[in-house]
């Protein structure tokens, strides 16, 4: 029989596990709140390329996110044979594929070119045969979106038109681009599918002028579906973005995204990327997976 003298000294033990950060640690252990970190395939040299398995590895990843590839290669990575290869050589290193990544719309604009919705649908293909949940769109430099209304219509003319194909393959399509979360958001309202995410990087965010805490906390845990975790020329504990800042919040917001973050960049002028990444690894486990 439960007494009440039992139930408050019970209460009180757990009120000092909380107090002490006992019970944050305990959850951690049972994998509450734990991120994998992986990295781009090409920040560390290999893009799109099956290489990028043996650098993560070395550096201690546990995953790769990887590129499509490019209008020279014909995006490869849709091609059968080279995602049984990937599959192969993911088994063999122990480094899984996290994600995909559809760099190619930095060259080639998303809005108006004729390629838009053969390319996306055999990536989301290629998504679904990799085992993976997440495709990055990419909207710089010649898909950037800021401040044109048109280049943004029509790129929500050719989301919708995919959006039914990538939800029945189960793929979420994550925008990454220089827009702030309330421009995000007006995106997927109008585009109107769960699966149409965002693919939030705090150093981009920054560098559009936004703070890149508070613009995360706008979108919250539901509408963020990957993270890039990056510094331009620095070290991620040596550049200008508050890390501990952006834990706090992911940790307050409860976001858990697809569970992968992906280093992308933060090498110092002449630095070593094995090296870089490996201090770049330690500094989001210790941060993230305490």
């Amino acid at each position: 029989m439960i007494t009440r003298r039992l139930l408050l000294k019970k209460s009180l033990v757990l009120t000092s596990l909380l107090q002490t950060g006992v019970f944050k640690t305990l959850m951690a252990a049972d994998g509450a709140g734990r991120f994998k970190i992986g990295a781009c395939d090409w920040s560390i040299g290999k893009g799109s390329n099956i290489g990028a398995f043996e650098v993560a590895k070395t550096i201690g990843l546990e995953g790769i996110m990887v590129d499509m590839g490019s209008v020279e290669n014909n995006l490869h990575i849709r091609q059968k044979e080279i995602q049984d290869a990937y599959l192969k050589t993911s088994a063999q290193t122990g480094i899984a594929i996290s994600s995909l990544a559809m760099g190619i719309y930095n060259r080639v604009p998303f809005h108006s070119d004729d390629r838009v919705q053969e390319w996306v649908k055999g990536s989301i293909d290629a998504a679904k045969n990799l085992k993976v949940k997440v495709l990055l769109l990419a909207f710089f430099n010649a898909s950037d979106l800021r401040n044109d209304d048109a280049r943004k219509a029509a790129a929500i003319k050719h989301l919708r038109a995919l959006m039914p194909y990538a939800e029945a393959k189960g793929i979420v399509l994550g925008i990454e681009s220089y827009l702030d979360a309330k421009e995000h958001m007006e995106i997927i309202d109008k585009v109107g599918s769960k699966n149409l995410k965002v693919y939030f990087d705090f150093r981009n965010t920054a560098d559009a002028g936004h703070d890149p805490i508070a613009e995360f906390k706008k979108l919250g845990k539901d509408l963020v579906c990957e993270l890039h975790m990056k510094e331009n020329g620095f070290l991620l504990d040596k550049g200008t973005v508050n890390w501990k800042g952006v834990s706090e919040a992911i940790y307050q917001t409860g976001y858990k995204g697809n569970g992968w973050m992906q280093i992308e960049g933060a090498i110092p002028k002449g630095g070593d990327t094995v090296e870089s990444y490996r201090h770049n690894l330690a500094y989001l486990q210790k941060l993230f997976n305490k």
